[in-house]
């Protein structure tokens, strides 16, 4: 189950599209979707849990709190609506290809990618198109 909370004023006009696609990455990986949440948030929330949770002062647009048991993913996803906005015009992209990218990107880390060295972030970054390719909004 894939479920969406919004502590902002944004919200999603297109849910059940989305909860089919990360659902579809997750099994094509050859794992089962336990119950994952995105919860899409301010600079001010994330930054919070940053600090509270990892120790680090800074701005991020995505945290993922993975609870997988086994091949059942499940986990909470925090996402800051205002990052995903600037990153966005910073990587010269649209709004939607940022969030969908940070979503998947959160995903992506409960399968076990990881983003640290410069050979996974390659391996997560092929991960993020190949997934975007087989989106259909």
């Amino acid at each position: 189950m894939i479920i969406f909370n919004y502590e902002t004023t944004f919200s999603l006009s297109y849910e059940e599209k989305l909860q089919s696609w990360i659902s579809s990455t997750i099994l094509d990986k050859g794992f089962k979707l336990g119950e994952i949440n995105f919860i899409f948030c301010d600079d001010v929330y994330l930054h919070k849990l940053n600090v509270e949770f990892l120790q680090h002062d800074t701005l991020t647009d995505v945290i993922s709190f993975d609870n997988t048991l086994g091949s059942l993913i499940a986990g909470d996803i925090f996402i800051s609506i205002d990052r995903i906005k600037e990153n966005a015009i910073d990587f010269k992209t649209s709004f939607n290809n940022e969030l969908h990218r940070v979503m998947i990107h959160g995903v992506l880390h409960f399968l076990g990618f990881k983003d640290k060295l410069p050979s996974d972030k390659s391996l997560m970054t092929e991960a993020e198109n190949n997934a975007l390719k087989l989106l259909n909004i």
